[in-house]
Formats: structure tokens, C-alpha cells, sequence
């Protein structure tokens, strides 16, 4: 078995000119790739290798249920970690003296914590824990992960967001779906670089979105189709660089249903209107003067014709869980339907 994995070892090596001087030069820079993943591994064998020479570990599609705190804590130069379609239960403590770590795929296990540790991870750039048992992540991970650009927890079982959130500021792409979120953090506004926000099909628990969406100046899609929400937050019609909404599934008031058949433009404007008109509740009125700050709200009513077409809406009418449950329906929770690409309906 360790012969085959270091025959793998060398091969990955292999590829940077191909002789013993580059994987030499590899090994003292510490740019091994090691790929043991689809091995059938139930733990974690014996490498001769020196651990803090690997760059890329790749364990994935095996059956491993835990990873020893010893061997984590030797990974010294690793950069890229896969570990994804395993069977662990927890990940080690250890995993925060990865200091290099970038990537960090945790998928398909039957995790339900992340390890407070994972916060000293500071060069962390993209999180993956789809497909898990998760029910909380760590209260503070968004105080310490700075440099995380992506965070997909979707088909777990969060609740809710840590607070914390909020204080990703590089956070370009956030994919919460599938849980059983009943609230978003209310300060979202320092995510000033979020590009992507997926908070859909949290069937049943997710009622309200908060008004600080609109000061998220670079959202371009959002996505919270199959909740409970009866109405958009006013603050959505200041996101000028909003080009994909999908809404379907929610038992939508406002805006009503024909605005949303107009144009994505159709919706902003009626939501800034609304806004003007001072229509907001008045816990909501403090949320304008930041919205005027950031440059989001000018008090005006669109920059386009309202014929001009701009970006996409998703809808479609609304049915309760009931009635999706019912044969006609099945096939819309299907996992082909929830996970392929989706189809957006335009003017």
C-alpha cells in the first residue's frame, strides 16, 4: 500500500519536467501534490514522505472516519486539502495549525460541528462543507477568516448564521441552501464584496430577509426561491448591480405578482418607490441615511426606461409543502431538479 501511494506521489511530482531534479526541488519547496483519493482507505496510512513537503493532499472518496491530530499538524505546507465523500465524524483539532491552508474540502462526511480551531486558518480562501449534519458553525469564524473568498455549507442542518458573518468582508460567495435557516444576520452590510447569495429552500423556516441586503453593493445574483417570504425588503431596489433574482416558491405580497412579471427593473423600481414614498416600517426609516451613504439609494426612482430589460427573475406560483408533496409535484424536490443548472425567465 505505501509503495502504491508513493508510485502516486511521484507521478504527480512527475509532472514539473519530469526528472529526479524537479521532484527533488519539489520536495524542498514543498510543492508535493498526493492524491490517495478512491483507495477504499479506512484510515490514514504510513508515508515515508515528509509531510510538511505536501502542497496538494487529496483523500477524497474514501472511507476514512477520522484523521489523526498528529498527522494534521505535520501538514505544515499544505495549501489544498480534499477529504471530501468520506465517513468523518469530526474533523481534528489540529487542522488549525494549517496556516497555508486555501482550499478546504469537507463535503459529503457526516460532520456536525467544525472545530473552533478552524479559525487560525487565516489563509483560508474557500470552505466547503456541503452535504453534512451541521447545525451550528463557530460562533466567531467570521472574525478571524478574512481572506475567505467562498463558503458553501448548503444540505446541512444550520438554524442560523453566526453574527459573525457578517465580518467577512472577502467573502464573494455564500451558498446556504438547503437548511433549516429561520433568520439571516441583520448586519450584512460589511459583506461589501458578496457577489453570490444562495439562501434557498429552506423550506418552511425562513420568513424575513433583513433590510440590509440592500447595502450589499456588489450582489449580483440572489437567490431565496422555495421559503416562506411574503415580502421583498424595500432596500433590494438600491442593488444596482443586482442580475438575477429568483423567487419562486414564496408566498410573495410585495412586490406583487405582476410587477415580478415585468423585468428585474420593474421590481427594483417599485421597491424604490416604496421606499420614497416612506412606506417602510419606521425601525426600517435609520437603514435609508446608509443606503444614501453607500451610493445605493439616491431617493430617485431607476436610472432605465422601464421598458429597458435588465436581468433575470425567476418565479412561479406559489404552493405549500402539501401540495408539492403530492405526486404532481415530487419531482420538483427531486436532486436532479434542486441541483441543476437554473432555467431564468426573462421579460
Amino acid at each position: 500500500m505505501c509503495e502504491q501511494q508513493q508510485q502516486v506521489t511521484f507521478m504527480e511530482m512527475s509532472k514539473n519536467k519530469g526528472d529526479h531534479r524537479s521532484r527533488r526541488r519539489c520536495m524542498e519547496e514543498g510543492r508535493v501534490r498526493v492524491d490517495m483519493s478512491g483507495m477504499s482507505l479506512d484510515s490514514f496510512p504510513f508515508l515515508s514522505l515528509n509531510l510538511a513537503t505536501i502542497s496538494n493532499l487529496d483523500l477524497s472518496n474514501n472511507n476514512l472516519e477520522s484523521i489523526p491530530e498528529s498527522l494534521t499538524a505535520r501538514l505544515l505546507n499544505v495549501v489544498a486539502l480534499d477529504v471530501r465523500s468520506n465517513q468523518l465524524k469530526f474533523l481534528p483539532n489540529s487542522i488549525g495549525c494549517l496556516s497555508k491552508l486555501k482550499i478546504l474540502n469537507v463535503s459529503s462526511n457526516v460532520l456536525r460541528t467544525l472545530p473552533k480551531t478552524i479559525e487560525n486558518c487565516k489563509s483560508l480562501e474557500e470552505l466547503n462543507a456541503n452535504f453534512n449534519q451541521l447545525t451550528v458553525l463557530p460562533d466567531t469564524i467570521g472574525f478571524e477568516l478574512i481572506n475567505l473568498k467562498k463558503l458553501s455549507v448548503n444540505a446541512n442542518k444550520l438554524g442560523f448564521l453566526p453574527q459573525s458573518i457578517s465580518h467577512l468582508t472577502s467573502l464573494r460567495v455564500l451558498d446556504a441552501r438547503l437548511n433549516c435557516l429561520r433568520f439571516l444576520p441583520e448586519d450584512m452590510e460589511n459583506l461589501i464584496n458578496l457577489e453570490v447569495l444562495n439562501v434557498s429552500q429552506n423550506f418552511q423556516c425562513l420568513e424575513n430577509l433583513p433590510y440590509s441586503l440592500g447595502l450589499l453593493v456588489s450582489l449580483v445574483e440572489l437567490d431565496v426561491s422555495y421559503n416562506k417570504i411574503t415580502s421583498l425588503p424595500d432596500s433590494i431596489g438600491c442593488l444596482k448591480k443586482l442580475q438575477k433574482l429568483c423567487v419562486e416558491g414564496n408566498p410573495l405580497l410585495s412586490p406583487p405578482m405582476e410587477v415580478f412579471e415585468q423585468s428585474l427593473q420593474a421590481v427594483k423600481e417599485y421597491l424604490s418607490e416604496k421606499m420614497k414614498a416612506g412606506q417602510s416600517p419606521p425601525k426600517k426609516q435609520s437603514w435609508v441615511g446608509k443606503l444614501v451613504k453607500c451610493g445605493t439609494f439616491n431617493g430617485k426612482i431607476g436610472g432605465r426606461p422601464r421598458g429597458e430589460r435588465e436581468g433575470f427573475i425567476m418565479i412561479s406560483e406559489y404552493r405549500s409543502i402539501e401540495g408539492l408533496a403530492s405526486p404532481r409535484y415530487m419531482g420538483l424536490l427531486s436532486p436532479r431538479r434542486l441541483f441543476s443548472p437554473r432555467k431564468y425567465l426573462t421579460k
